[in-house]
């Protein structure tokens, strides 16, 4: 009997880990990216990856237990406990997999690991790669090793491919149509994992890359698979307010820099007593709070301060410490060794995604997904710094996993309390006319009414403007990448705004200024999920009493 074939979609940390876990499972693999595999989040992740090492590796005193709790906390009680347990408790094991696969991380001058303390961890637990590089050190070392495998014809890698529908026969995912080049060819797939990555480009002002653009949530929509904590987007509170929204690092923060206003005011004291390590979503929230406050200008920043730096930890710290942030502010015409950096919150990660179980099974038979693409549960309504790099890591390593030990035929797929969401529908008052919708104008109503604060009129705003949207997108056809991506941006910003709207109190990264108190009682701020009754291969077990 042959082995499964295993297609994987998208060429992040996710994606990169589960082809070579699959190779080494024996799987019949075939890896594909919409772009080159260095363009992802991944590559740009700055943050370290945290993770409670084996005793005299880890930080006196640490545990796993320590890890888990700080999860669940940063969480604001919407985590899933049992995955938080499984991410805490599995870490140490892929990240002695992954400098196996030739990562390195950073090194103290006396041999021992250099661990980083991030806001909200209670304990030094986070490791870096060359520095502020983390990301990049990590992708790097994963795609020599996928090129390798690809060149010996252990998997087939297809770059430069954009993968448009998801192939279901008899209510199972089955394969994956995609278009390279301008034609379109399909991959027929036992099982297919998504690891797509995020949709930060719904946003007018994000750190992430041009091709985030909820690919993998849209195909998965599509077919009916259930979809939740759509609402929880987080918001990194320093861009720099410069091409790019280069992401200035909370390790910054961590090292002693500090907000300040035009002024000069050290303003993060005014709102929370962990001033600039407080949560990020705090720290975002603040940014917005203070400048409307001081009645600033539509285009006014906050300035981050970490000239006092150098001073404090010796002359080329800066340089030394964070070598990528150096670099790009350099690009950017700053000297912040000497100046102020104008930085803005800007979309980071959606907490939102596919949603699946602990083998990274969605709804939908045949269908997996990893990353941040997936909806574990682990980040609940908000992300603790530094774990996401880990869960796209264990939980893509889980599904090859489930996959490769021969799940027995009829195996139950698992469901969740979702409810039927049709998102196309649209009423007669709101024809779109000869307007025309680009994806500017799309970013601009979601980072407006969507953002670091939202309320009813604003979600209500978005809601028609994304439904005149899907109107426009209807009466023509989707024919370029361009095209399809918009498409997807559209469909996952409805998503976003529907469950926003839906959660009428704040929790975690969802603020809403007309409903800023978060309930005492769980089951009031219970996690949503939703599914489109419309999908190819939607089943029954997915109709459930969500809401």
């Amino acid at each position: 009997m042959s082995a499964p074939h295993l297609a994987i979609v998208g060429g992040g940390i996710a994606g990169l880990y589960a082809a070579a876990q699959a190779v080494n499972a024996g799987l019949t693999v075939t890896l594909l990216a919409k772009g080159s595999l260095a363009q992802s989040n991944t590559f740009r992740a700055q943050g370290g990856i945290s993770a409670v090492l084996p005793p005299g590796q880890g930080a006196p005193g640490d545990t796993v237990a320590d890890h888990v709790v700080d999860t669940l906390t940063a969480g604001a009680g919407l985590c899933d406990a049992d995955a938080v347990s499984v991410l805490c408790t599995e870490a140490a094991r892929d990240i002695a997999a992954l400098e196996e696969l030739g990562v390195q991380f950073d090194m103290t001058a006396v041999g021992s690991r250099a661990l980083g303390l991030e806001a909200a961890h209670s304990a030094a637990r986070i490791l870096h790669a060359g520095g502020d590089a983390t990301g990049a050190g990590i992708a790097t070392a994963l795609i020599n090793h996928v090129q390798k495998l690809a060149s010996a014809g252990a998997l087939t890698l297809l770059t430069e491919s954009f993968v448009t529908e998801l192939i279901t026969t008899d209510g199972a995912v089955a394969g994956v149509r995609y278009t390279s080049n301008g034609a379109e060819n399909s991959v027929k797939a036992e099982y297919v994992l998504l690891a797509t990555g995020g949709a930060g480009q719904m946003f007018e002002r994000t750190t992430n890359p041009a091709v985030a653009t909820g690919d993998g949530v849209a195909l998965a929509w599509r077919v009916g698979a259930v979809v939740g904590d759509a609402e929880f987007f987080q918001f990194h509170p320093t861009s720099l307010v410069a091409d790019g929204n280069f992401m200035i690092s909370e390790a910054v923060r961590g090292e002693g820099a500090v907000l300040r206003d035009a002024a000069g005011e050290r303003f993060m004291l005014r709102y929370h007593p962990d001033a600039e390590l407080a949560p990020r979503d705090v720290v975002a929230r603040s940014i917005s709070a203070h400048l409307r406050a001081i009645g600033a200008a539509p285009e006014a920043t906050v300035f981050l301060d970490a000239t006092g730096l150098e001073a404090q930890h010796g002359e080329g710290f800066l340089a030394q410490r964070f070598p990528s942030i150096n670099r790009a502010t350099q690009q950017a015409g700053f000297d912040w060794r000497t100046q102020w950096l104008p930085v803005l919150p800007a979309a980071h990660y959606w907490m939102g995604g596919v949603a699946t179980d602990l083998q990274g099974r969605t709804s939908v038979p045949g269908l997996l997904a990893a990353g941040e693409v997936a909806c574990t549960g682990v980040h609940g309504a908000n992300r603790l710094a530094s774990n996401s790099l880990l869960e796209g890591l264990v939980f893509a390593r889980r599904a090859v996993s489930y996959i490769s030990s021969g799940p027995a035929l009829g195996d139950p797929w698992p469901s969740f309390p979702a409810t039927p969401l049709a998102l196309e529908s649209n009423t007669a008052d709101e024809k779109l006319g000869e307007a025309i919708f680009d994806r500017a104008e799309l970013q601009g109503t979601m980072f407006k009414n969507v953002g670091v604060e939202r309320d009813e009129a604003g979600l209500s705003v978005a809601a028609k403007q994304l439904r005149i949207f899907a109107e426009t997108a209807q009466s023509g056809s989707a024919d370029t990448v361009a095209d399809r991506e918009l498409d997807n941006l559209r469909l996952c910003a409805a998503l976003v705004v529907h469950a926003a709207a839906h959660r009428a109190h704040s929790v975690g990264a969802h603020f809403r200024t007309d409903f800023p108190t978060t309930p005492h009682n769980a089951a009031e701020r219970r996690r949503q999920f939703w599914y489109n009754p419309s999908g190819t291969a939607t089943s029954s077990l997915q109709i459930g009493n969500g809401s």
